[in-house]
């Protein structure tokens, strides 16, 4: 999209971020495509590099990988460093046949009370949730900030957490995110612009894409504690006539939770409905989330007077316990 000629105007690129967690959550903010360009409050790397092609060099993505809208998977699904280990390693494995140069940012971000994750700048000044946020990004060291990567094959970015030991116990988080780079001319910055400086196609704006994908880096000190719930059941259809279940999931104590929901029904040959890696972060108390049906069952496991059984299984701490079980009956 170019704007109409104007002296006041240059060839700038702006980006269009899309960031994926797991589960997919989806945030957008306008940066600067100028290779130049670093994250905000960008440190020494510190950490030796894994050289390329280490990990899987297949079209197949890694086992345990999560990928986005764009063209990488990262793996694992997301990171969590504790008092036995402060080192981490994140791998980034382009899934397409195409060479790609890809940016590492690390940045905090906070959980909203129906589960996005947005930045903390975008929350009014005195947001309780806000408040409660103990984000990790000054905590983080990782290398490399930026590298060029060959189609199927991947890239380990090593992470480090410097603690201060008099830092009280508690969990702290911050995200990694990988920006893909888009390949061709920037154009002119703002002062070659003002300074006079032409194109052969003209002064304007040029809107770029830049597609991305983040996950969490949780950061453990001490001892934590969690206890889950469930509470406040209910089974309702889209326009469309898709049955959802809706849960929430409630959180105490000083560690978030993180896992899978499946919902059940006596007589039913597989779940009900199910979703893997549903989180709630220590920001919050509690998050609702809805779980569509299985189209393939029968309509009489989730008709009015059905007994269901939602399990929340844990994925992190302590993976395959439970950590909440509440059975409920359709309205």
């Amino acid at each position: 999209m170019t704007a109409q000629p104007a002296p006041s105007l240059t060839r700038l690129p702006l980006a269009l971020l899309l960031c994926a967690t797991a589960p997919a959550i989806a945030t957008a903010q306008v940066t600067s495509l100028n290779a130049a360009d670093k994250p905000a409050g960008e440190k020494p790397a510190i950490m030796s590099v894994a050289p390329k092609g280490e990990g899987p060099t297949a079209a197949q993505a890694p086992a345990g990988a999560v990928g986005g809208m764009g063209d990488i998977n990262l793996y694992p699904k997301r990171v969590v460093i504790d008092d036995r280990n402060r080192v981490a390693s994140v791998g980034v494995y382009n899934k397409t046949a195409n060479t790609g140069d890809y940016d590492i940012t690390i940045a905090d971000m906070m959980m909203s009370a129906d589960g996005r994750l947005v930045e903390p700048a975008s929350v009014k000044d005195g947001d309780p949730t806000r408040a409660r946020l103990k984000g990790a990004s000054e905590m983080v060291r990782w290398s490399p900030h930026r590298f060029t990567l060959p189609g199927n094959e991947s890239q380990m970015v090593r992470l480090m957490a410097r603690v201060s030991p008099d830092l009280p116990a508690g969990e702290y988080r911050t995200h990694f995110s990988v920006i893909a780079v888009p390949p061709g001319d920037d154009g002119l910055t703002i002062d070659e612009a003002a300074n006079g400086k032409q194109t052969a196609t003209g002064i304007g704006v040029k809107i770029t894409p830049r597609f991305g994908i983040s996950i969490p880096v949780i950061i453990r000190v001490g001892e934590t504690t969690l206890t889950s719930g469930l509470k406040d059941f209910a089974v309702n259809s889209t326009p469309e006539g898709q049955k959802l279940v809706r849960i929430t999931i409630t959180r105490s104590g000083t560690r978030s939770s993180f896992g899978d929901i499946a919902i059940t029904a006596p007589g039913a040959p597989k779940p009900v409905a199910a979703i893997k890696g549903v989180g709630v972060y220590t920001e919050v108390d509690e998050r609702t989330i809805t779980v569509p049906v299985d189209p393939s069952l029968d309509a009489r496991f989730t008709a009015s007077g059905t007994h269901l059984t939602v399990t929340y299984t844990d994925d992190d701490y302590a993976p395959g316990q439970t950590l909440a079980k509440q059975d409920f009956v359709v309205p």
